[in-house]
């Protein structure tokens, strides 16, 4: 995720924090500061900085239940409004997924637990985590039993979202599964967003989130599933244009102008991908190298790549890893023969969304809920 710092790893997986996070902390201060003064900003930064450790737990809870599945996560991220674990995948098995979300709030409960048994902390409303004249470790252990309840809230991107597909997937297969929690899941957004509108307006900004979440959970579950069955060599783009790394900016410029093209392979003079030139490389390019500059300097070094005999899947699974613009399909000397984008797959979703119940679209049959 762009605008965010490194600040360490974790038992194999980097913890980021993300530049609004740091103007969030800073903000806290400012205003406890011009409220109550110094003793009370340095409470509540502190209060801020112990409340997003929890979270980062919580997410550890996530990840570390992810991992016994055979999932690795190669960062997470702290928000503002939260933690973000990247899973390099979601286990489609209702079971592994329902222990992956459950964890989380789990580490949450027990994070109470523990501040009120061992220290003796006594929970105060929710209402009341941010009043300075309660006792930190209260609040604290208020606060995770909130954030345990808040997160099983049905709607995706909440654990809760995920517990309820994992129970619907079982019996309605995973694709449909996933619609009717999206579904729900933007119906939260909007109750959320009118009692924002009321009362708070942050629930505005949190509703923005997860309406947004809930609707790309659904359209790459999508994605995925039109893809499975599908060979590559049967979905991917065969027309596209090329550039020689030889060649200069301004040619790329003429290229981008008379086509509809965004991303271009650079390939070789033995027809091998040795890189990547996007819209956003050429501006670029232009304005730091000039329109002289070689396309070999300005291009992104590498293009993941995939041979013509694997899965439009396999594709697809790189595409999200490698979080490329698109994926380069080689023959068996590795010469480019085709590119994979998400506007690909997204096509073929709206072309068999059309086709009739049973209908088949190409050489390979309709795809089957899961």
């Amino acid at each position: 995720m762009s605008w965010s710092l490194n600040i360490g790893t974790v038992a194999g997986t980097a913890v980021r924090v993300h530049l609004t996070f740091l103007l969030f902390l800073a903000w806290i201060f400012a205003a406890s500061y011009a409220q109550s003064g110094g003793a009370a900003a340095w409470d509540s930064v502190a209060f801020m900085v112990l409340l997003f450790l929890c979270v980062l737990l919580h997410e550890f809870g996530h990840i570390f239940t992810a991992r016994a599945f055979g999932v690795t996560t190669p960062y997470v991220t702290l928000l503002p409004i939260g933690g973000v674990a990247q899973l390099d995948r979601i286990p489609e098995e209702p079971g592994q997924e329902f222990l992956i979300a459950i964890a989380g709030p789990l580490v949450n409960v027990a994070i109470a637990l523990l501040l009120v048994l061992v220290a003796g902390a006594h929970p105060q409303a929710a209402s009341a985590i941010d009043n300075t004249q309660i006792p930190m470790l209260d609040r604290l252990a208020a606060v995770n039993l909130f954030i345990a309840v808040f997160n099983m809230i049905p709607a995706f991107p909440m654990d809760g979202g995920r517990v309820l597909r994992a129970a619907l997937a079982s019996r309605l297969g995973y694709v449909r599964a996933t619609g009717i929690a999206a579904a729900i899941g933007q119906f939260v957004a909007f109750a959320l967003g009118f009692f924002g509108l009321l009362y708070n307006p942050i629930l505005i900004f949190i509703a923005i989130f997860v309406y947004l979440a809930a609707s790309s959970e659904a359209h790459m579950v999508a994605l995925r599933a039109v893809s499975r069955g599908v060979p590559v060599s049967h979905a991917m783009v065969t027309q596209f244009a090329t550039l020689a790394p030889d060649a200069h900016v301004d040619e790329a410029v003429q290229t981008l102008l008379s086509t509809s093209q965004g991303e271009f392979p650079v390939i070789d003079g033995t027809g091998k991908p040795v890189g990547l030139l996007g819209r956003g490389d050429i501006i670029k390019a232009l304005k730091t190298l000039g329109p002289d500059a070689r396309v070999g300097d300005a291009m992104q070094a590498e293009l993941p790549t995939i041979g013509h005999r694997h899965s439009l899947e396999e594709a697809f699974k790189l595409l999200q890893e490698a979080e490329a613009a698109a994926v380069g399909i080689i023959d068996g000397a590795g010469r480019l023969v085709g590119l994979v984008t998400a506007e690909t797959i997204a096509e073929l979703v709206m072309l068999q969304g059309a086709l009739p119940p049973g209908a088949s679209l190409g050489p390979w049959s309709r795809p089957s809920n899961i």
